[in-house]
């Protein structure tokens, strides 16, 4: 009876020791974080993951716990699963780290493959799922000034403002935060400076493709386009050689591009992505991310802004359209402009 006491006492002490040792174990935060900064598509000519990779590297930079390896996954969107799943099957990755409101829908079927994985994504919208958090810009917003600022360039008497009360919008390819979201804002934008601006659509079908993007843009000027926005990661490129070949103007979205077509360019929403990530993955390696949860950031938590101090801004537009354009924005900045962004679903 003695060794039978003794032996469940000894059964019952280890068990308290392994109950406290895993309570510690959740307490602690990483020693260490593995980041796989996941590009879908290619990182060059593209604003959003220039600034996604700069990030992270940057943090690991003044981190040497923290180890970044950015992966281009390319543009054939049928790839990007299987690439996915072939990354995080050796289990070598903390967090997978991407940018795409596409990405959610893979990254939950990749995660019921590897119940352990942790995904975050920026420019997403997405809850419910343990394993997956996600970021999503109000692009809604940042849209809805863009346009604003483009309904004043479109009714100007601007030397490229032509009489038609017309702007164009040029996407790589359909989804719901573009179709949803940023299209209608911009064009709410613009007629919020008068009701009676029109909005020419078109889609390229892809991300890289330049010279598409040429003929939609000639095209669209051809009926009266004098204002141009795009979601077109680095087939922009070729809007922007034909607006300024052909005489029209460009308002970019997410990052300053003055520089590419100084006069062409008239105005640059700011995405602060490589803001984002930084803080985020500070709050992953600090143990204190959430994830389950989706949370939208825009001009009022500093995640959006306008690079209004640039001379690409202040040597292009008159005098009259900036004092209007500031004006607005600070009252948008202060809620004092109300708008309702749509349901993505």
């Amino acid at each position: 009876m003695k060794r039978g006491s003794f032996l469940l006492s000894v059964l019952l002490m280890g068990s308290s020791l392994f109950a406290a040792g895993r309570g510690e174990t959740r307490a602690k935060t990483p020693s260490s974080l593995s980041v796989l900064v996941y590009i879908t598509g290619m990182t060059a000519g593209s604003p959003s993951y220039e600034m996604l990779a700069r990030g992270a590297e940057a943090f690991a930079h003044s981190h040497s716990n923290v180890t970044v390896k950015v992966y281009e996954a390319g543009f054939n969107q049928a790839e990007w699963e299987e690439q996915l799943t072939s990354l995080v099957a050796g289990g070598g990755y903390d967090i997978v780290l991407g940018s795409n409101p596409s990405l959610p829908e893979i990254c939950e079927r990749v995660g019921k493959k590897f119940p352990n994985q942790k995904f975050i994504i920026t420019d997403a919208e997405h809850s419910g799922n343990p394993r997956i958090s996600t970021y999503l810009y109000n692009q809604y917003e940042q849209s809805f000034y863009l346009g604003y600022l483009a309904g004043l360039v479109t009714t100007s008497s601007m030397p490229k403002a032509n009489q038609a009360k017309k702007i164009g919008f040029i996407a790589a390819q359909e989804y719901p935060l573009l179709t949803r979201h940023i299209v209608p804002g911009f064009l709410e934008g613009a007629r919020r400076v008068d009701p009676g601006i029109e909005l020419d659509f078109r889609v390229i079908g892809n991300w890289f493709d330049l010279n598409k993007a040429a003929e939609l843009a000639s095209g669209m000027i051809d009926s009266g386009v004098d204002v141009f926005a795009s979601i077109a990661g680095g087939a922009a490129q070729g809007m922007i050689r034909t607006a300024g070949q052909r005489g029209a103007y460009v308002v970019f979205h997410n990052t300053n591009e003055y520089s590419l077509a100084p006069g062409v360019i008239v105005g640059c929403g700011l995405m602060e992505q490589e803001k984002l990530v930084r803080e985020i993955l500070s709050d992953a390696l600090e143990g204190k991310l959430q994830y389950g949860v989706s949370r939208t950031v825009g001009l009022k938590e500093g995640y959006l802004g306008f690079a209004a101090d640039d001379p690409g801004y202040t040597n292009s537009l008159p005098q009259d359209i900036r004092d209007k354009f500031n004006a607005f924005m600070d009252e948008l900045r202060a809620g004092r402009v109300s708008y309702t962004t749509p349901p993505l679903n």
